[in-house]
């Protein structure tokens, strides 16, 4: 059952070659956002790639596209997430009507204010712990996450180093998701692994 920007939120390894597979497990241990992100590989390949996403994640899980706005209307993707580097949010919702829209805010609070302002459905923040991805990331707190959760109406996403270990703190401050690359794809059981974090998300909510 599909209910929002929640739980885990998977997003997958940069050119991926088992990026089928390991998004089927990653669904099948719970995940109920799944993000393709691919930086390296050519228009049609992600277009098909991400057509083939679209359709594991169906019913399952939301289906969100990293940065490609195009990409993700001809996937027919439930959404986009933009850096600060990408097409702007009023862009986005011009093209892609009423589907998600999420956006990177970093460290900064204020970012995320006016982004839920200028009409976004979810902030991600982050990184909070050492990242291989972004290693150079800004740093963000976990009490900002508190700070957040004060002030947004929109879900906040947490993002940046988070492995099954140092969730909790995340989740406890009240994050509504945290978003993984290699804390889940990079793996060596993806299944089990999701089930560990969707599991510190029911602790906390029971």
């Amino acid at each position: 059952m599909i209910s929002g920007i929640d739980g885990l939120y998977g997003i997958t390894i940069d050119n991926d070659p088992d990026i089928e597979v390991n998004v089927k497990a990653a669904l099948a241990g719970g995940a109920s956002v799944i993000q393709y992100r691919d930086k390296s590989s050519s228009s049609e390949k992600k277009r098909k790639i991400a057509t083939k996403l679209k359709q594991l994640c169906a019913g399952k899980a939301l289906f969100i596209i990293n940065d490609d706005v195009e990409l993700a209307k001809a996937a027919a993707a439930d959404g986009i997430h933009l850096g600060k580097d990408d097409a702007d949010i009023g862009r986005a919702r011009a093209l892609l009507g009423d589907k998600i829209i999420g956006v990177s805010c970093y460290n900064r609070l204020s970012l995320a204010e006016a982004a839920q302002a200028a009409g976004v459905d979810y902030v991600a923040f982050g990184r909070f712990f050492t990242s291989s991805t972004k290693p150079d990331a800004a740093q963000a707190s976990v009490d900002l996450i508190v700070q957040a959760k004060k002030s947004l109406s929109v879900p906040v996403v947490a993002i940046g180093g988070i492995t099954v270990n140092n969730a909790g703190s995340l989740i406890k401050a009240g994050v509504d998701s945290i978003a993984v690359i290699n804390g889940l794809f990079a793996q060596p059981e993806i299944r089990k692994t999701a089930q560990a974090y969707c599991a510190l998300f029911d602790n906390i909510n029971t």
